[in-house]
């Protein structure tokens, strides 16, 4: 006998009201097991897998991936034949939340819903260089409103003609019951790469086994590769004048706290031009150690060696201001952050309490949390609490830059590129390796003498990692 269960959208991380659910990572008629992952969710903080209560077999998505789903409402049907018993009610009444994730203290507040607009792209960015993390791999969704050009409003004339394609070349699609609008056949990779590029599946006729559209058939729409005739073109707008990004999510979230930062904490930048020459040496030395074989040894680690070091010489460095007590709340323990770029946007996940790290095991926590950031793994978890970040400008080969504050922090260090110049060594004009440090910090906290003392140390161990032995 059928025993279904619903499973709401929990509240995964600090009183957030909803999600976007960015692909299913099952199908109707699988069979799941216990904590195994149902689908991707993205919240203002990070994208997270949401594991399943129940055992059992689907038997209906209740939201299609891309939609924004308020916490509470449901987002799957599972049967589980009369052998699993609803999770139960945590003590006290509060309503249940992921393992690891505080409950909510706050009603979800359901915002207007957006209807289903046509999409287009602009070009991911093709190039990445060999110590450059990916900039946005996959381009983030674009809404594109008709506009009026030449007395003509080019929008609703072309989904006049899509409306008609439609008509004629239908893409297979599920029937499950009780599962809303009919469903394109395609699997969760497809699904996610077809709305990254602005595809509708529903536009797409499926050229795999059982009609299933595979990602050959979304790119045939876009122009991109050959296609069967009689496929349906791709409901997108071509508009002249403008393009226009949603911003949602990780971006969104981003948006917010960096006005927030800028017009809140008063911000104080200075520079300085360092000769790490002997800090690359160290570091072609230090890579064929033992203890440092299969990590990475990156100039960003002996950067955040530096800066731990420094931060433990001047400890009001690593601090926050308290608006409401009117305090400076100097902490204990660094947990440092690291700026990622990843294509959901910039994240800053941080190592934490990395000052209590030897060189190889700060190598191994810098290398997991990048490859995390970068795989879109990063937890609610791993970005709340940081105390002072470095933000590594140099990959994308730029000098230096004025960063601004990670909410929370009162300070913020960026590392330029390491290159060849021309330096005065020992009276002589040679090429040494130089790098520029730029170190932004909150001036209620920070001084100009002890931003300038911070700054000049991080500096010193650079230039001289030998230095390291008097802190």
């Amino acid at each position: 006998m059928a025993d279904l269960r619903q499973f709401a959208l929990p509240d995964i991380g600090e009183g957030l009201a909803e999600g976007d659910l960015l692909a299913w990572l099952v199908a109707v008629g699988d069979t799941v097991t216990v904590n195994q992952p149902l689908c991707e969710v993205e919240t203002a903080k990070a994208a997270v897998e949401l594991p399943s209560p129940y055992a059992g077999t689907v038997t209906a998505l209740l939201v299609e991936a891309g939609t924004t789903v308020d916490v509470g409402a449901p987002i799957i049907t599972i049967d589980v034949g009369g052998d699993a018993a609803a999770p139960a009610a945590p003590p006290g009444g509060r309503s249940a939340v992921l393992v690891g994730y505080g409950p909510r203290t706050t009603e979800a507040a359901r915002r207007p819903r957006r209807s289903a607009a046509p999409q287009v792209l602009p070009e991911a960015d093709p190039g990445s260089g060999a110590e450059r993390p990916p900039l946005l791999a996959s381009a983030p969704d674009v809404t594109v409103k008709p506009v009026r050009h030449g007395g003509l409003e080019v929008g609703r004339a072309a989904e006049a003609n899509v409306a008609a394609a439609d008509t004629e070349a239908a893409a297979p699609t599920s029937t499950v019951p009780g599962s809303g609008p009919l469903r394109p056949l395609a699997k969760p990779p497809v699904r996610k790469y077809a709305r990254d590029v602005g595809v509708d599946l529903a536009a797409v006729t499926g050229t795999g086994a059982g009609g299933v559209v595979t990602r050959a058939d979304v790119d045939a729409v876009r122009g991109l590769s050959d296609h069967p005739a009689g496929a349906a073109t791709a409901r997108t707008e071509v508009v002249l004048d403008e393009t226009r990004i949603p911003v949602r999510g990780v971006r969104k979230h981003t948006a917010a706290a960096m006005v927030a930062s800028a017009f809140t904490a008063p911000h104080v930048t200075e520079f300085l031009t360092v000769d790490v020459t002997r800090t690359m040496k160290l570091r072609q030395r230090l890579m064929a150690r033992p203890e440092l074989a299969g990590v990475k040894v990156s100039p960003l680690l002996f950067v955040a060696k530096a800066v731990l070091l420094a931060a433990k010489r001047h400890p009001m460095v690593n601090s926050s201001w308290d608006e409401a007590a009117q305090e400076i709340v100097v902490k204990s323990r660094v947990n440092l952050g690291i700026a990622a770029a990843t294509p959901r946007g910039l994240v800053v996940p941080n190592v934490k309490d990395a000052g209590a790290l030897t060189l190889p095991e700060l190598a191994a926590a810098l290398a997991d949390l990048t490859a995390t950031a970068r795989a879109g793994r990063t937890t609610p978890a791993d970005m709340s609490g940081g105390t002072i970040t470095i933000t590594n400008v140099g990959v994308f080969g730029v000098d230096t830059g004025t960063p601004l504050l990670n909410p929370g922090e009162s300070a913020i260090l960026a590392f330029g590129a390491v290159r060849a110049m021309p330096w005065v060594h020992k009276g002589e004009v040679v090429p040494r390796q130089v790098t520029t440090l730029a170190l932004s910090f909150d001036h209620r906290v920070i001084d100009g003498e002890l931003g300038s003392r911070f700054l000049a140390d991080v500096g010193a161990l650079l230039h001289d990692p030998g230095t390291a032995l008097t802190f």
